[in-house]
């Protein structure tokens, strides 16, 4: 009874919002804020798009950049981030980054299918609160970046299901591009000291078991690289009076 409760819910959400009902929305979801009953995109993303109506139509990112977010501002950040936590697809069809195609018979919840069954019926919502794409833009995937890894720990709700990707495989058609779910992208210098320390372990296992090659190839890398100096060093003494050069050469 709880499923048929919570989709005559999401459905009369769509209704009032179809019509711009959005006190009355927001009355609806009020009934949704305890913890212990089910979530859905709807429920989560409807919150956020109420939070964010207040304050959007005359947001401006650069102003934000040096002022900061107002307290209203981090309300709806907050409510964005929850929404993002509980299905991270959604943003991408709503941004038409990807194309929204039609929903499929069954959806997996946190899935890409239900990303795009929302998406399907709840564009135009977003399209009729002026600026709440691009608040969404701007915001959403900093507040990706501050839930902690979700496969292994979720902050307002549990760990993502790692098998999500393979089931809407199953539920949409072969043509679509399943949406997996973002991950987190690592910082600069641990990329580059993992490359670092890989390169040098490669180039000393080389050199224990071919000694020979790589001595050789160290010459030539050297004569290759120190070419460019001595012809600069040719030039300067063609340039330099003997005077100088010699100095130079001394010091």
């Amino acid at each position: 009874s709880s499923g048929i409760n919570a989709e005559y819910g999401e459905n009369l959400i769509e209704a009032l919002l179809a019509q711009k009902a959005y006190n009355e929305v927001q009355q609806l979801l009020t009934r949704y804020d305890d913890l212990t009953l089910p979530k859905s995109a709807v429920i989560c993303y409807s919150a956020a798009l109420l939070k964010i109506r207040p304050v959007c139509e005359k947001f401006f990112a650069d102003v934000t950049l040096k002022k900061g977010l107002t307290a209203l501002q981090f309300t709806a950040v907050e409510a964005l981030q929850r929404a993002v936590e509980f299905n991270p697809h959604v943003p991408q069809y709503l941004l038409e980054e990807k194309p929204i195609i039609l929903p499929p018979e069954h959806l997996l919840k946190r899935g890409d299918s239900e990303a795009i069954a929302y998406s399907f019926y709840h564009a135009a919502h977003w399209k009729e609160v002026p600026g709440s794409i691009k608040f969404l833009k701007c915001f959403w995937k900093e507040t990706f970046k501050l839930i902690p890894f979700p496969l292994e720990k979720g902050k307002l709700f549990h760990p993502y299901t790692s098998g999500t990707e393979e089931t809407d495989r199953e539920l949409l058609p072969v043509f679509h591009d399943v949406s997996v779910y973002p991950k987190k992208e690592l910082p600069f210098f641990l990329v580059f000291t993992a490359g670092l320390c890989l390169f040098t372990l490669s180039l000393a296992l080389l050199t224990h078991f071919y000694p020979i090659f790589m001595g050789e190839l160290a010459r030539i890398a050297l004569e290759y690289f120190a070419t460019p100096f001595a012809m600069i060093a040719e030039h300067l003494q063609a340039l330099l009076p003997q005077q100088i050069w010699n100095l130079l050469t001394r010091a």
